[in-house]
């Protein structure tokens, strides 16, 4: 972690002072772009709808499989795949990301030649890849400096609590705040999610 805040968040406490205590309460935050972008999506789906804990422990098991390749996955068999934890579903989605980028109909390593708009478009062509998985795609795997998840339940309720609403901030209210924290609306995102992780978002509203 780097010692001193990024110019993302020096930035961003200039545009807004509240998320700027925020800021200051926890520190620098950053994200670099993951290495395996095929692994990191495959994960993204067996992830869906799961603790943290139980998403862990199946796609450990999923791991020690083999290689997290298309290749490799589309030579397991059904049987494998659900023995490990993944629902029926799952292990077509899983397939379907494989099939489709072992036949170049997506390309990840084409994707930092796309707008953010763009990229959203290509991986949800992908079954079981929506909006709001292609926007942490956008975050965590390619480090896009500028994605807001409008429809991400935990940024809503801390953006209330920074913004002193009464409970979490709608998304409309979630987008105006956003305004104020562009081009780095993604590093926003991280101290949002922060506050979250480390206990301070109550029902109350901050002063």
């Amino acid at each position: 972690m780097p010692r001193t805040l990024s110019l993302a968040a020096v930035c961003l406490r200039e545009a807004d002072p509240a998320l700027g205590r925020l800021i200051d309460e926890i520190g620098p935050l950053s994200v670099t772009p993951a290495a395996n972008r095929f692994a990191d999506l495959a994960g993204s789906i067996v992830s869906q709808q799961l603790s943290s804990k139980a998403a862990s422990t199946i796609w450990g098991r999923f791991e020690a499989l083999g290689p997290v390749t298309p290749e490799a996955i589309l030579e397991l068999t059904v049987e494998a795949m659900r023995g490990v934890g993944l629902s029926g579903a799952k292990v077509r989605y899983v397939r379907d990301l494989a099939e489709k980028v072992r036949d170049g109909d997506v390309d990840l390593h084409a994707l930092d030649h796309l707008s953010d708009d763009d990229v959203i478009e290509a991986v949800t062509t992908v079954k079981g890849v929506g909006r709001w998985t292609a926007e942490m795609f956008l975050i965590f795997v390619l480090a896009r400096p500028d994605v807001l998840a409008l429809d991400d339940a935990g940024l809503r309720r801390a953006a209330g609590w920074v913004l002193g609403c009464e409970g979490a901030a709608s998304s409309d209210e979630l987008a105006a705040a956003g305004e104020r924290w562009r081009p780095y609306r993604s590093t926003a995102s991280l101290y949002l999610w922060g506050a979250i992780d480390r206990g301070l978002v109550n029902a109350a509203p901050r002063a």
